[in-house]
């Protein structure tokens, strides 16, 4: 059955292709229950619908209280913001009437109905959504062993699932794309026809107990490669392989797709860009460290945040960066605090399950030692996408201030595993390092800081741990000489200023950082 891809009514549009509705292009976030529910009322302009009705189509086989639609019906509302019930009219004890005339994009297959509503080698092309898209192509069986089909095939869905993770991205679903299995096909033409802009596609060989899984992403409207790995391993618990495989492909193509974004909205011109566009070019300066690429991010985020206000990856973002300006000494500690607290709160509220939301405010609880809803917040990233190497990354930063060590070295070196050519490798040797100082290990922290000072060589943290480093291993004439070149870029450096600005976590934890800093020279 062919049925409408989209429903438009005022500055709404329901896109049961990538199952979100958005207003003037900004999605609007929507549990899943809630959106079938408003796709059915959508369906239905102008006539009564029974409760009955929505709940054997929403809900179908399961049985559920009216109160479950009722809470639907209340968010979906809230989300229109239809508080006096222009949209969605109740009629008393009968059901609801969705009041607005609705405009519908006729005639558009939906590619998530059937795997045979699209065929390889047609010509109907589907316009592409307004944030990064991607389709999974089945893996390859390249062993001519038919009992290895069930891992590409298992492989191919299980990066699926690790790619809709990533709450920015928009992952075509499996039946779209598994058409294609067994069959020679043409990047580009896929694109076309599932509606995405980035392909992911690879093979599995095997040979004896050895296993061989290669993994290429196309930008599937230039033909330009982004990235390309190959994964060696013996073959043993097959589903401890293939989780492997998948956490590391996901960790790796997540910040190459970011790249790419970025790459992509510099572009264009400024005036151009929508939301999703300000936020990859905010991205491009955040990896950067630098108090000038922060501030260019700042204004970005600001901009996005302005025109599009419930979008919650803008929100998160720059609460982050206001949180990292003040952590340095770029702007006013206290400020930079509050705004980026207001701001990581709202993307909260807008959207609970994003990683972003939650990394930002992890970091704004560490700075204002609240140790333990830091870490929660971490820990929480690292739940909602495991293969996150900058959850992780960031997870080691917040156990690093707070002491934990050993289990911030673990997530540090996990995210390096993950990603090991990732833009945000200096943050994840900055935890191991802080890690390593506060255990004692100062030849190592030694080495994590001067690896970060060769990746970003202006960055203030990495500077000053290296001079407590230096110290604490008597080596206090480099650790003095170290000190003068980095007060020249940082003149506020002092005791005091580390005491109110460096989130160590305790006391006793400042104490230790502070013992290695007089020891280089530093004064109140």
């Amino acid at each position: 059955m062919v049925e409408a891809q989209s429903y438009r009514f005022g500055s709404f549009q329901v896109d049961r292709r990538s199952a979100c509705l958005r207003r003037g292009g900004v999605t609007v976030p929507l549990r899943p229950k809630s959106f079938d529910v408003l796709v059915y009322l959508a369906q239905h302009p102008g006539r009564l619908v029974p409760k009955k009705e929505l709940i054997d189509h929403v809900w179908q086989n399961v049985n559920v209280t009216q109160n479950s639609l009722v809470q639907c019906i209340k968010e979906v509302r809230q989300a229109l913001q239809d508080d006096g019930q222009a949209i969605i009219e109740t009629v008393a004890k009968r059901g609801y009437l969705f009041a607005l005339p609705v405009t519908t994009d006729a005639g558009v297959a939906d590619p998530s109905a059937s795997a045979t509503t699209v065929e390889a080698g047609g010509n109907n092309a589907l316009p592409l959504p307004d944030r990064p898209s991607i389709a999974v192509l089945p893996f390859a069986n390249m062993s001519g062993d038919p009992n290895q089909e069930y891992f590409a095939d298992g492989i191919s869905e299980d990066l699926i699932t690790g790619l809709s993770r990533i709450r920015w991205l928009f992952v075509i679903a499996r039946n779209s794309t598994f058409v294609y299995k067994g069959r020679a096909v043409d990047v580009r033409q896929v694109a076309k026809e599932v509606g995405v802009r980035y392909v992911l596609e690879g093979s599995v060989r095997r040979a004896g107990q050895r296993l061989r899984i290669s993994a290429q992403l196309v930008d599937a409207t230039t033909g330009g490669h982004h990235w390309a790995e190959q994964y060696d391993r013996e073959l043993g618990e097959i589903f401890a392989v293939q989780d492997e495989i998948t956490r590391s492909v996901v960790a790796a193509i997540e910040p190459r797709l970011l790249a790419a974004e970025g790459v992509r909205a510099f572009a264009r011109s400024p005036g151009d860009l929508g939301a999703w566009e300000l936020v990859a070019r905010a991205q491009t300066h955040v990896w950067r460290l630098t108090r000038t690429d922060n501030e260019a991010a700042v204004e970005a985020l600001g901009r996005a945040v302005d025109a599009y206000p419930d979008y919650a990856p803008a929100r998160s973002l720059l609460g982050f960066c206001l949180v990292f300006a003040a952590h340095n000494g770029w702007i006013d500690r206290d400020q930079g605090l509050l705004a980026g607290r207001q701001h990581t709160l709202r993307a909260i509220a807008l959207d609970d399950c994003d990683p972003w939301g939650q990394i930002a405010f992890g970091y704004w609880a560490m700075m204002e030692r609240r140790t333990e809803e830091s870490i929660a917040a971490f820990r929480r990233a690292v739940s909602l996408n495991p293969g996150s190497a900058a959850a992780h990354g960031y997870l080691s930063h917040g156990l690093a201030f707070a002491g934990l060590s050993d289990e911030a070295i673990t997530h540090g070196r996990e995210a390096m595993r993950l990603s090991p050519l990732d833009p945000d490798t200096a943050m994840f040797l900055g935890g191991i390092a802080v890690a390593s100082y506060l255990a004692g290990q100062y030849a190592e922290a030694c080495r994590s800081s001067e690896q970060l000072l060769r990746l970003r060589p202006g960055f203030h943290g990495a500077q000053r741990l290296r001079c407590a480093s230096l110290a604490q291993m008597g080596r206090v004439d480099e650790a003095k000489e170290f000190l003068a070149v980095a007060r020249l870029e940082q003149p506020q450096l002092s005791i005091d200023w580390i005491k109110a600005s460096v989130p160590y976590q305790t006391p006793e934890l400042m104490e230790r950082f502070l013992q290695g800093m007089r020891k280089a020279g530093l004064t109140d």
